[in-house]
This record gives C-alpha cells, structure tokens and sequence, in this order.
C-alpha cells in the first residue's frame, strides 16, 4: 500500500464558455482565480485555475472552457460531483446566495451525518457544499464572501461506477480506507490527509456510460509531496499492472496519469513547485501565462482569447 498520496490536489474540468466559467468561479463562489493560463495541447484554449489565495492542493478547480462546446451527457465513469467544504452553520447563507443568482439543482439534504446542498454550474456540473466543523484551511475572503461563509477547499470528489470493486481495491492500495457504505455509497478516506481527503463511490449498475462535454470532469488529480515521491507512486502502479504516462512538465506542478478500472482519469501531481513560481502572490491569476512552447504565439493567442475580468 502506498503512503506518498495525502488527498486531492485538483480536479479540472470542461466548459463552454470561459466568461461565464470565471464569474460564477470568482463571484458566485468567492474562490480567487489563482491561474490564467492554456490549454497545453490547444493554445488557443484558456485552462483556468481557482482556489484558495495560493492555490493550496485541495483546494484548486480548474478548468478548459472550449467554445460552443456541447455539453456532457452524465452517467458511469466519471466524476459526477465535486465536493466542496464550508464551516459549520452556513448552508443557510449559501442556500440564500444561490437561489438568488438562480443557481439550478438546488438541494438540502444529510449524507453520511454530514448537511449538504448540492447545486449544478453554468454547464450542469454537478457540485456540492458540506459543512465541516474544524477545517482549519484558510479561505479566500477577498472574494465578497466572509470568513464565516467562504470555501475551504475540497470535501471529496464522488465518483459514478457500474461496479466499484476494482477501483475501491486500486484506492486502498493509494492509501484511502474504506470509512463507511450507506444507500448505495462507499466512502473512503486518506488517514492523515490534507483536508481534501475523502472520496465517494457510487454504485450505478443500471446506468449508461458518461459522454463527455461541457459540464464534465477530465480528470481528478491526486497530491503528493515531490517528483521523488511521485517516482515512487508511478513505480509501484505501473508494478501493479496500470499503464502510468510519463512525467509530464505542467509548469506549475509535475504530472502523471493513468485509466482507472471504472474510466475515471486519474493523475497524481506535485505540490511543488506551485502558482508563485511566475507570479507573486498578490498578483496571481492576473496576466496571460504561457507554457514556454507556446511563448512565441502570444499575439495571436491574445487576439484569440477573450478578455476576463480581473
């Protein structure tokens, strides 16, 4: 069983529009967008990043918003809900928030003692908010949402199978134990993680398998230390059987990927060297980075892309 893993470190995934994707992130959520970047295999694509005031592991969504893409039919082998966390006794105040800007699928409800109110954004992705008394991560708060209310990070991703044995077994050789199963619903945690530490299964044998689109989730990346810890984790993967990438240079953290049993895209990325490598901090998400091989495109790409508030 591995030890490198300490819980999420991103999920990204796709949208239609990158302006409507950077308002709800930035205004109806109060996260700060912490990345303005692109696509590496479409430059003339933004890949946006929104998070905490540093872009902490666990706490960073991102995102490719491609244009007049169609959106996403959901089903198995996908991330179906992105989890977020908020303090205890603020549902109330987010329940408020969202209907007012007309939020879609809003519903309260209690999961695994938990209180809960999920929500879909602008494309239909599925998301949800959970109270959690103690989380000690520190939010953003100059996004107009107040300390008392503002997002931590994540809670945990939950993921849509046909069957979840094979990929419950590959988490727990990651280091996820099996906490508890309810309705249908097996739930695992990473002892000793980084806050965004558990992971939702959902067992749905009847269901079709997800096509993607606008609206769904492309990978869910998982955090370790270093490169030498991620080294470690490829070796033992690709030891068990799975077919693991190359490291890949993402500028700000080192990436690896891999097909899980049930079709979710796994990737497992560094923690370093993170979003200020480029930027300081009280500037980040602010002017157009670009990964080095794409530099030289700078006029075209700006031409291309549209603008986004600050």
């Amino acid at each position: 069983m591995l030890n490198q893993i300490k819980g999420l470190h991103h999920v990204t995934s796709m949208a239609e529009d990158a302006r409507t994707n950077n308002t709800f992130f930035t205004d109806a959520l109060g996260l700060r967008r912490v990345k303005k970047t692109v696509n590496f295999d479409a430059p003339d694509v933004y890949h946006l990043y929104y998070g905490d005031e540093t872009g902490s592991p666990g706490t960073i969504m991102t995102y490719f918003p491609f244009p007049k893409m169609p959106k996403g039919r959901p089903g198995t082998g996908e991330v179906g809900t992105t989890v977020f966390s908020i303090p205890e006794g603020s549902i109330g105040f987010w329940s408020d928030r969202l209907t007012k800007l007309n939020a879609d699928g809003l519903k309260t409800e209690e999961s695994f003692g938990e209180k809960r109110l999920n929500f879909a954004g602008p494309d239909g992705d599925g998301f949800a908010l959970v109270e959690v008394k103690d989380d000690a991560r520190q939010p953003w708060t100059h996004g107009g949402i107040s300390e008392d209310h503002a997002i931590r990070g994540f809670h945990s991703v939950a993921m849509r199978l046909r069957d979840d044995g094979a990929t419950s077994e590959l988490l727990k050789f990651m280091g996820y134990d099996v906490q508890d199963e309810k309705d249908g619903v097996k739930r695992l945690i990473m002892p000793g993680g980084n806050g965004a530490h558990l992971i939702d299964l959902e067992t749905m044998p009847s269901i079709s398998r997800a096509l993607p689109g606008a609206g769904s989730v492309h990978h869910v990346a998982f955090a370790v230390e270093n490169r030498e810890k991620q080294l470690e984790v490829r070796k033992a993967l690709m030891d068990t059987g799975y077919q693991v990438t190359p490291v890949i240079d993402r500028d700000y953290f080192w990436a690896i990927y891999f097909r899980t049993p049930g079709g979710v895209l796994f990737e497992i990325a560094t923690n370093e060297p993170g979003f200020d490598r480029d930027e300081d901090t009280a500037h980040l998400g602010e002017a157009l980075k670009l990964p080095q091989q794409h530099a030289h495109l700078r006029d075209l790409i700006e031409q291309h892309l549209p603008p986004l508030e600050a």
